[in-house]
C-alpha cells in the first residue's frame, strides 16, 4: 500500500511539471507509439547507446520500477565511471539525511573591542560557518547584503572602526580547492575555492567593451569592486560577424587574470563569471567599501584572519550582525537545478564538522558520506569519492549506486518532497530547460544533470506513459565526438522511458 501511495505521488509530481547544455535535436515521438513490452525498451534503449558517434565509449545504464522494483534495463550498471555533476546526486542526499532539510549557516559581525563616542577600539570582524548563499542564491544580493550589515553597525551606533575588518574562516579547512580540480578550470566561476566565508558564490564578472574595428582592444572591467582581481588582458576586437573567443587562466593563489581572445566589434553583451582567489578577503573588502558608504570610516585593512601573527581575541566580543541562510531544502534546490559546484563542495565540509568545535575538512565529510551510504546497504568498494560536486576526474560512481541513492531518496517521505522539488525538471528549468522539449518526457523528468569533458550523464525519475514511475541513471564516459552526441543518445533514451507501456 505504501509503494502504491509513493507511485501515485511520483506519477502526479512528475506531470505536473544551473549551467544550461545546449539542447541536443530529440525527434518528436513516432507516428507509430514504440512495441510495448520490457523487451522491447531494453533493444531499443540498447540501441540508443550504439550509435556510430558513441564507438569507443563506456556507458553505464539501470532503469528500475518504483512501482514494482523490477530492473526494466541495465547496460554495465555496476561499471565505475565518472558521474561528473551526478556526484552532487550523493553530496545533496547525505547532507539531507545528516543534517535535515531545516539546516541553516550562521554569520556573525562582531566587535572586538569596546565602543566608545561611536568609536569602535578594536576590530570588526566577520565570523563565518562556511555558508555558501552568502550573498549569492536563492536570492542573489551582492552588495545588497554587505549594504544591511553596514546600515546594522551604523545602527549600532558605530561611526568609525579603530582597527582592522578581518574575517575568520576557521570554521573550514584552508584547501579551498578540490583534490582532481583541473588547473585550467580554477580561473572560472564554476570551479570557485570554498571557504568557512563565501561571499556572492566566491566570483566576479568580466565584461567586455570591444573596439570599432577589427584588431582594437577591448576594454576589460572587473565587477564588483573588491574582488582583488588584476586583471592582464590581450582580448581583441574580432570582425562583426566573428565568433567570441575567450580563453581565462589564473594559478592558485595568484590574483593575477589572463585574459587571452576576441570579441567581435559591435557585441557589447558578452560577460563570464571568474573566481576569486581569495573569498574571505572578498568579504571583508565588501564590507569596508560598504561602510565607507555609510559615512562609516575604518583605519585599517581588510584582511584575512589567516595572515595575522596571532587570531583576534573575540571571547568577550558583542555581536552586531547575525545573518542566518535560507535552510538547506533551498540551498540544495541551488546546488541541483543550477548544478552549482560551491554549494555542493561547501556541503561536504560541512557534513564533516566535528563534535569537538575542529575546522571541518573535505576528509572528514567523505568519512561522513561513507556513514550515510553504508547504513543504506552501499559498502565503500563501490564507488570512490574525490568532491562534492563532481568537478574531479577522480570521482566515480555506477548507475546502481545512483539508482539505490535515488530510490532512498524517494521512498523515504523525510526527504521526497524536497529532494524532488529540487530537481531540474525536462523542458522547464534548472539544467534541463533547454532538453527534451516537445516529448512526452517534458514537465516529467525530474534528474541531476552531469558535465565534464567527455564525460555526460543523467539520473533521475520519470513516469511511464501508463504513469509507472522509474527511476534511472544513464553515464556515458570516453566518447570522442560532439558532447551532443551523448547527450542525444541519454535524452533519446529517456523519452523511450515517458512512452514506455508494458
Amino acid at each position: 500500500m505504501k509503494r502504491a501511495l509513493a507511485a501515485a505521488f511520483l506519477a502526479a509530481a512528475l506531470t505536473a511539471g544551473c549551467a544550461a547544455h545546449p539542447a541536443p535535436a530529440v525527434s518528436p515521438r513516432p507516428p507509430r507509439p514504440p512495441k510495448p513490452g520490457v523487451s522491447a525498451l531494453r533493444a531499443d534503449l540498447a540501441s540508443c547507446f550504439r550509435t556510430p558517434a558513441l564507438r569507443g565509449a563506456v556507458s553505464g545504464v539501470l532503469v528500475r520500477s518504483l512501482k514494482t522494483g523490477e530492473t526494466l534495463a541495465a547496460i554495465n550498471p555496476g561499471t565505475f565511471l565518472m558521474p561528473a555533476s551526478n556526484m552532487k546526486v550523493v553530496t545533496a542526499a547525505a547532507a539531507a539525511e545528516r543534517l535535515g532539510w531545516d539546516y541553516t549557516f550562521t554569520t556573525k559581525v562582531v566587535a572586538a573591542g569596546p565602543i566608545e563616542g561611536g568609536v569602535l577600539k578594536g576590530d570588526l570582524v566577520i565570523v563565518g560557518s562556511g555558508d555558501p548563499a552568502l550573498g549569492g542564491r536563492p536570492t542573489p544580493e551582492g552588495f545588497a547584503l554587505v549594504d544591511r550589515w553596514a546600515e546594522a553597525i551604523r545602527a549600532a551606533g558605530v561611526s568609525a572602526v579603530e582597527g582592522r575588518i578581518v574575517g575568520d574562516d576557521n570554521a573550514f579547512e584552508d584547501e579551498g580547492l578540490g583534490s582532481g580540480w583541473a588547473w585550467d578550470d580554477l580561473a572560472y566561476g564554476y570551479a570557485a575555492p570554498v571557504g568557512g566565508l563565501n561571499f556572492n558564490e566566491n566570483t566576479a564578472r568580466l565584461t567586455f567593451a570591444p573596439g570599432a574595428a577589427r584588431g582594437d582592444p577591448v576594454t576589460v572591467e572587473v565587477r564588483p569592486d573588491g574582488s582583488g582581481l588584476q586583471v592582464d588582458s590581450t582580448v581583441t576586437t574580432a570582425d562583426p560577424d566573428g565568433e567570441v573567443d575567450l580563453r581565462i587562466r589564473r594559478l592558485p593563489g595568484s590574483a593575477r587574470l589572463g585574459v587571452r581572445g576576441s570579441v567581435p566589434a559591435g557585441k557589447t553583451d558578452v560577460t563570464q563569471a571568474v573566481s576569486v582567489d581569495n573569498p574571505t578577503e572578498f568579504l571583508a573588502r565588501a564590507l569596508k567599501l560598504a561602510l565607507a558608504g555609510r559615512g562609516v570610516t575604518v583605519s585599517g585593512e581588510a584582511i584575512d584572519g589567516d595572515a595575522l601573527a596571532a587570531p583576534v581575541d573575540i571571547a568577550s566580543a558583542s555581536t552586531l550582525v547575525t545573518h542566518v541562510s535560507p535552510p538547506l531544502a533551498d540551498i540544495v534546490k541551488v546546488l541541483l537545478k543550477a548544478s552549482q559546484n560551491l554549494y555542493a563542495d561547501t556541503l561536504l565540509k560541512a557534513l564533516g564538522r566535528t563534535a569537538s568545535g575542529g575546522p571541518a575538512s573535505t576528509a572528514a565529510g567523505k568519512l561522513a558520506v561513507r556513514d550515510v551510504l553504508q547504513a543504506w546497504g552501499i559498502g565503500p568498494d563501490q564507488y570512490i569519492q574525490a568532491d562534492g560536486s563532481g568537478l574531479s576526474r577522480y570521482n566515480y560512481l555506477s548507475a546502481d549506486v545512483l539508482v539505490a541513492v535515488l530510490t532512498r531518496m524517494y521512498y523515504d517521505e523525510r526527504h521526497r518532497d524536497a529532494f524532488m522539488a529540487a530537481l531540474p525538471v525536462a523542458g522547464v528549468d534548472g539544467t534541463l530547460a533547454n532538453r527534451m522539449k516537445g516529448t512526452r518526457a517534458e514537465g516529467n523528468a525530474r534528474a541531476k544533470t552531469g558535465s565534464i569533458a567527455n564525460t555526460r550523464s543523467l539520473s533521475g525519475f520519470v513516469a511511464s506513459a501508463s504513469g509507472e514511475p522509474l527511476v534511472f541513471s544513464m553515464i556515458v564516459n570516453n566518447f570522442n565526438a560532439a558532447p551532443s552526441d551523448a547527450l542525444d543518445a541519454i535524452d533519446r533514451a529517456v523519452v523511450r522511458l515517458a512512452e514506455f507501456r508494458r
